[in-house]
């Protein structure tokens, strides 16, 4: 059954937004964002201080396309008013693992005694930073903070040994603010 679904999104004083067919860019005082949406059959335009998405005919399928795309632009407006902040631990049981920030690379040394050490991507616009064991990921884009935070914990991975005996590697603590 077909229905019609319009969602409004307040946009704060502090942001500004600027729709350009289906690319939306957001300034705020931390940053700015852009993202392209695949919006087929959906209305998106600015009114004065809000974004409005919706369809005049929206199925289920429509439907979750609003929702999805609402979320994003609430994460995106969110991002420039204040930093999401990831917080993972360093954890080793015999060899101490160093975490070396070079530039836009990581670098883990001594996991497990390895010799060479295993590097991670960081992405422009993601600040990391290391106080003895606890790491700390910000960034105005969750999706970037977040990766970010899932590389590091996927380099320090183990395969092939018993989970339970090497407890070693770096883990995610805090997500975007909740605890885990």
């Amino acid at each position: 059954m077909k229905k019609k679904i319009y969602q409004k999104i307040g946009i704060p004083e502090e942001v500004v937004a600027d729709i350009a067919g289906n690319t939306l860019r957001i300034k705020g005082p931390q940053g700015e964002i852009e993202r392209t949406f695949q919006l087929n059959r959906l209305n998106f335009e600015k009114r004065d201080r809000e974004i409005i998405i919706g369809s005049e005919n929206a199925t289920k399928k429509e439907k979750k396309m609003i929702n999805t795309t609402v979320a994003h632009i609430k994460n995106m407006i969110k991002g420039v008013r204040e930093k999401f902040e990831y917080n993972l631990k360093i954890c080793f049981n015999h060899f101490p693992i160093n975490v070396e920030i070079k530039g836009n690379e990581a670098l883990i040394k001594n996991f497990l005694g390895e010799k060479t050490p295993r590097k991670v991507k960081i992405p422009e616009n993601v600040d990391v930073k290391v106080d003895r064991d606890i790491m700390t990921i910000t960034s105005h884009n969750k999706e970037l903070a977040g990766q970010t935070a899932a590389n590091f914990e996927n380099a320090t991975r183990i395969k092939m040994k018993d989970r339970r005996v090497f407890q070693d590697g770096i883990f995610i603590i805090k997500k975007a603010g909740r605890e885990i």
